[in-house]
């Protein structure tokens, strides 16, 4: 057997009273691209920081080529989610600080050149003389990428490093690490709770089961041939297999979480008793043509003339119908979104909502946003209650407050319901806002990448949540997502968009699968990589800048 070049035996941390990992049993041989999977609070990040030496284990040990870890070393390259830059100096001097570290008997010329390597690697050569607070997050994390890569280390350690970055970069970061590990065998540790990710890059892939007192999961190997292209592996049916079974293993941990947290609260059925006003109100007058977009353009007046973002969009919705809007950073999606709850003016054309044109914000479209928007001096409970207090005026206030915690518990807030907004995370700010709609049920639902700061398994329990309430109320929603599963699991229809500007509908693909769906009986279902084989190809034609619109 290969002499490890790192190990874990037996490792338990705990924070306190505390246990967060339990037993870790891990080896990694030289080489080897080795991927951890698990849920957003689960103790991967630990992890990551023991075998970087930032922490040490309360028991157990932590080996390096047989020796006990004691400390960081530049032998272990670490690139943490949260990416930590020198503020006061350029993209290009924080990436040569790291290529000065490693190359010191280089010639000038030589360090400026592997500089400008990864600085062009990571899609910022324009934006080198930049510092960290000219740049978005995602930028910064590039830098943070580059930087750890730049170093060449003997182990990378990769801590959710792509998490914040857009689709198309991270596709080419995940390419070029792959590329990298080919040519220089690093041994990689990747922590990610993106299946698809995992099975792209790894050797292995292991689950990292839910705490307090995480345990690793089944080791599942990876045996696809490769390089492994996106499209190629779509129609393997060993990639199909694997996925299944990591994805079955995943949802089973999931649902043992949720059921030793004790989440069984039933959901009362007030609906049948709302007032007779609040029924007429919501009566239809036109549920074959629920929702019209008739030609709309939206354009802004820039410094350089007008530039048309959205341009002729034209779809019409039944009531109940369910779509998703999908396509390239840049793309008009959300653009389209918040013309339809009134939020932006529509330059030509218009939008019509069962027979009434759209112009202002209303209360009958609900508008779930990526980033959250609550209430901070009030608690999670109190946020979704202001919703719900409206919505079930004749309800009692014992069946108004179990509607309120059903959503949140729904959303794994079960435990934060006193939290004050601005005591939660960003993450479960975001979940509050995501309960609060799914209480309204209002006469058009907007999600704009409502599940985008969560981690992937979170958002596979919110998709099924999101299902079972659509399903309960059949409310017509429009859905912006960059995820291919997302968009497919939930819509009826599927809308591609192409490019910006000049943004309009490229194609519209029906989904012909039953309801109630899970996520489990979509990978099951036989028409399920073919409608997915067909989005990945269209936003594939649209990546390299089909019809020369170019996604930046």
């Amino acid at each position: 057997m290969e002499t490890p070049v790192l190990e874990l035996r037996n490792v338990t941390k705990s924070y306190g009273p505390v246990p967060v990992l339990k037993d870790i049993d891990l080896v990694l041989t030289p080489g080897e691209f080795i991927a951890i999977v698990g849920f957003s609070g689960s103790g991967k990040t630990t992890l990551i920081s023991l075998m970087a030496g930032l922490v040490m284990p309360d028991a157990g040990a932590v080996l390096l080529h047989g020796t006990p870890v004691t400390g960081p070393g530049a032998d272990r390259g670490v690139v943490f989610q949260s990416y930590s830059l020198m503020p006061w100096l350029t993209v290009q001097s924080n990436i040569a600080l790291a290529v000065d570290s490693v190359m010191p008997k280089a010639s000038r010329a030589e360090r400026a050149e592997r500089t400008a390597h990864y600085i062009r690697m990571v899609g910022l050569a324009h934006a080198v003389d930049r510092r960290p607070a000219e740049l978005s997050g995602g930028m910064r994390q590039r830098v943070a990428v580059a930087r750890a890569l730049a170093m060449t280390p003997e182990i990378l350690l990769l801590d959710e490093p792509l998490s914040a970055l857009d689709a198309l970069t991270r596709a080419k970061l995940q390419d070029e690490i792959e590329t990298i590990w080919e040519q220089e065998r690093k041994t990689v540790v990747l922590v990610t709770n993106d299946v698809d990710e995992a099975l792209l890059l790894a050797d292995r892939i292991i689950p990292l089961n839910p705490g307090p007192g995480a345990t690793l999961g089944p080791s599942f190997a990876v045996t696809l041939s490769r390089p492994r292209e996106r499209s190629a592996i779509n129609h393997d049916p060993l990639f199909k297999a694997l996925r299944a079974s990591i994805t079955e293993y995943l949802m089973k941990a999931g649902q043992e979480r949720t059921r030793v947290a004790g989440e069984t609260t039933a959901l009362p059925a007030v609906t049948a008793r709302l007032p007779k006003a609040w029924r007429e109100a919501a009566r239809t007058y036109h549920p074959q043509r629920y929702v019209e977009f008739s030609q709309i353009k939206k354009i802004y007046q820039t410094p350089k003339g007008p530039l048309t973002v959205v341009d002729g969009f034209d779809l019409k919705m039944e009531k109940g119908e369910f779509v998703s809007l999908i396509g390239h950073s840049g793309c008009g999606k959300s653009t389209v979104l918040t013309m339809t709850a009134g939020l932006t003016d529509v330059s030509e054309g218009g939008i019509i909502l069962d027979g009434r044109e759209v112009t202002t914000a209303g209360p009958d479209r609900a508008v779930v946003f990526q980033a959250p928007s609550l209430f901070p001096w009030l608690t999670a409970a109190e946020n979704v209650a202001l919703g719900v207090d409206r919505v079930y005026p004749h309800a009692t206030p014992a069946e108004r407050k179990d509607i309120v915690f059903y959503y949140l518990e729904r959303v794994g807030l079960a435990d934060a319901t006193s939290k004050k907004a601005f005591e939660l995370s960003n993450g479960m700010k975001q979940r509050v806002g995501i309960a609060r709609a799914f209480a309204l049920s209002p006469k058009l639902l907007l999600l704009d990448e409502p599940f985008g700061m969560l981690d992937s398994l979170t958002r596979w329990e919110l998709q099924e949540v999101l299902m079972e309430v659509w399903t309960r109320t059949r409310v017509t929603a429009i859905c912006v997502t960059h995820d291919v599963d997302e968009a497919i699991l939930l819509a009826d229809r599927v809308v591609m968009m192409t490019n910006g500007p000049h943004a309009r509908i490229g194609t519209i693909m029906t989904v012909d699968i039953p309801r109630p769906r899970t996520r489990r009986a979509l990978l099951d279902h036989p028409r399920y990589y073919a409608y997915r084989e067909k989005v990945l190809s269209f936003l594939e034609e649209y990546e390299t800048g089909a019809h020369g619109r170019a996604v930046a």
